[in-house]
C-alpha cells in the first residue's frame, strides 16, 4: 500500500494510492504514471455532456471513488465502497468502533466536546455593565433599531459593526 499522493488526493482518487502494491516512494515513475493517466481520464470524462450511458457510468464511478462514504448503502457496490472508506479510513487515523465499548467511548467523547460558537464566546466574554439606562436613553436605542428612522439606522449599524470590532480586538 502506498500513502496518497497530494495529486491523488486533490483529485478524488487517494483510495487508487491506497490500494496500488507499489513501493511507497514519492515521485516514483509509476505514481507519474499513474497520476497523468488519471488526470487524462478525469478530464475526458468530465468534458462535455454526458450524452451515453457509458459517459453517465464512468461519471458515477469517478463520484463513487472520490467520495466512497456517500455510496456505502449502495445496493450494488456496498461492500466495496465500504472496503475502500475503510482503507482511507485508516490512513487517515480514524476507524470506525468495532465494539460496543469503543461505541459507546466515541459518543462519550463526542458529548465531551464542547460545541463553538463565536457569538455566544463574545456573548459570554462581555464586559457586563452595572449602568441601568433611563427612559431617554431606551428611547433612543428602540428608534435606532427600528425602521421609523432611517437616517439614524445606517449610523447604528457602524456603530455596532464598531462595537463587535473593539469586542473581537480585546480577545
Amino acid at each position: 500500500m502506498s500513502l496518497p499522493r497530494r495529486a491523488m488526493e486533490q483529485m478524488g482518487f487517494s483510495i487508487c494510492c491506497l490500494s496500488c502494491d507499489a513501493p511507497d516512494i514519492a515521485g516514483s515513475q509509476r505514481c507519474k504514471s499513474c497520476i497523468s493517466s488519471h488526470v487524462k481520464v478525469r478530464d475526458k470524462i468530465s468534458s462535455g455532456p454526458a450524452i451515453t450511458k457509458a459517459d453517465r457510468l464512468s461519471r458515477e464511478f469517478v463520484t463513487m471513488l472520490a467520495n466512497p462514504s456517500d455510496f456505502i448503502e449502495n445496493s450494488k457496490h456496498s461492500v466495496t465502497m465500504t472496503y475502500y472508506k475503510s482503507l482511507i479510513d485508516a490512513h487517515q487515523g480514524t476507524s470506525q468502533p468495532k465494539t460496543a465499548e469503543e461505541v459507546k467511548e466515541k459518543f462519550e467523547a463526542q458529548r465531551k466536546k464542547k460545541d463553538r460558537s463565536l457569538i455566544r464566546d463574545i456573548a459570554n466574554n462581555r464586559k457586563k455593565s452595572s449602568e441601568v439606562l433611563g427612559a431617554e436613553e431606551i428611547e433612543e436605542l428602540l428608534l435606532k433599531i427600528s425602521d421609523k428612522n432611517p437616517e439614524t439606522s445606517d449610523s447604528y449599524w457602524d456603530e455596532l459593526l464598531d462595537d463587535v470590532n473593539d469586542l473581537l480586538e480585546d480577545d
